[in-house]
């Protein structure tokens, strides 16, 4: 059997290369079938792809699967990369897989895809799509987290999707992955990507799930309140044999509480001092599961930045976030000390828009976070939880935290002042990660 794992191509609106490992890991694990003889991955969605490219991988391909990855910011592309798929490898079975199809299944019963992932971890939904072509017999029902199209009609599945213990997870292959053009997406920090500018990233997945619960936040909806975590020893493997075979120079952690188990990071931090490579990285957590202690401990193994979710800084709309997550102005400056001390860049993620905020708080929260020397990365409020299914594709796109899913706000003006008004304060946490490579930074 023969497997294509494919990011469509897009116009990007934001990029997180967090985001796109589960194409890799995906492939990874489809690997360790012993019916799949071959399995290509391709991320074109990072401009680095054109459609006659596609075309000719599709065209000379020849697949069993097809196994489309989908995003929030990924819909653009589908419907032009499914007619291709159709008419270059009409033997394909299709199948869509990502956060979207997970939170918004409904959405992708309109294309003409043979399954749709669910539920559960990607990986296990796109592997019951390969049994199931292995066996030479369609299913004519749904599979476990896994819609199927069977003689034009849509059987939604009626158990859960499997998942997989953080041991059994296939981290990316870095030889498969574009790092060329993640380096350009990444160049201009006016842009707020997540990634820092001018140093090559190494992202390492080291979490799935979270108990925090956001009602922004898709984690705890696909991958559950429950934490799955890399163990330390496998998370320190893979970053040594990754800085080996090329020239990264950070680590970005994947992980939606980083801090969540501070046991591990604390033996982690131990194992980075200890090595010989003691690398630069950085993290995203909460403000509730961190203290000094470990803040300090954390810069002194080589942690370069820690983002936070400090949403809103507005007492009227405190209320609306996980206790988790109500902060008040003291506690975050109090955080900002220490990782000042500690020679962290704080980087803080404010969420334009939200319900029960104003223009003017959100103003306010900004300011006191830049007052403390954070970096700040402002976000449009999307509610995540109950899109419609019957959204066109641009409709869809609007839920990419950039543009406010309702148009009409009559302060969608101001709004979009704090989103794509000019940042004069850009990072310069790259000079403390010392360079290995030169970057194009056009």
């Amino acid at each position: 059997m023969k497997v294509l794992v494919i990011w469509p191509p897009h116009v990007p609106s934001y990029f997180n290369a967090g985001h796109h490992t589960p194409a890799f890991m995906t492939a990874g694990h489809l690997r360790r079938d012993p019916r799949v003889t071959r399995v290509d991955v391709r991320d074109a969605g990072v401009l680095n792809m054109n459609w006659k490219a596609v075309g000719d991988l599709l065209f000379q391909g020849d697949y069993d699967v097809v196994a489309v990855m989908n995003d929030f910011d990924a819909v653009d592309g589908l419907e032009r990369f499914i007619a291709y798929a159709r008419e270059l490898s009409p033997r394909s079975r299709l199948v869509t897989f990502g956060r979207l199809s997970s939170m918004n299944p409904g959405y992708f019963k309109r294309y003409d895809l043979d399954a749709i992932v669910r539920s559960g971890d990607y990986e296990c939904g796109v592997a019951q799509v390969v049994d199931a072509v292995a066996r030479e017999n369609w299913p004519q029902g749904p599979l476990p987290g896994v819609a199927v199209r069977a003689a034009g009609q849509w059987h939604d599945p009626h158990l859960p999707g499997g998942t997989l213990p953080a041991e059994e997870w296939t981290l990316p292959d870095v030889d498969e992955i574009p790092y060329a053009a993640y380096d350009r997406l990444y160049a201009r920090d006016d842009h707020k990507f997540c990634g820092i500018p001018f140093r090559r990233e190494l992202v390492v997945p080291a979490a799935r799930g979270c108990p925090i619960g956001c009602d922004f936040c898709e984690v705890p909806s696909i991958f559950g309140l429950k934490e799955r975590r890399l163990s330390v020893e496998r998370t320190v493997q893979y970053i040594e044999d990754a800085f080996a075979r090329h020239p990264f120079e950070y680590v970005a952690f994947y992980a939606p509480t980083f801090t969540l188990d501070r046991r591990w990071v604390k033996e982690l931090c131990a194992r980075f001092q200890q090595s010989e490579l003691k690398p630069r990285w950085k993290c995203a957590t909460t403000i509730h599961h961190l203290n000094e202690e470990l803040v300090t401990l954390m810069g002194a193994s080589g942690c370069v930045r820690i983002s936070v979710g400090l949403e809103t800084l507005e007492p009227d709309s405190q209320g609306t976030l996980p206790r988790a997550k109500q902060i008040e102005d003291e506690k975050f400056r109090t955080l900002a000390g220490w990782c000042e001390r500690a020679g962290i860049e704080l980087n803080a993620f404010v969420i334009v828009g939200l319900p029960g905020t104003t223009p003017a708080g959100v103003a306010r929260t900004l300011d006191v976070a830049r007052r403390t020397g954070a970096r700040v990365r402002p976000t449009m409020y999307t509610p995540y939880h109950g899109i419609p299914a019957d959204l066109t594709p641009l409709q869809i796109s609007r839920y990419n935290r950039q543009l406010l899913a309702e148009p009409g706000d009559p302060l969608a003006r101001e709004w979009y002042g704090y989103m794509f008004g000019h940042e004069d304060r850009l990072t310069t946490v790259y000079e403390a990660v010392p360079q290995h490579t030169a970057h194009d930074a056009a």
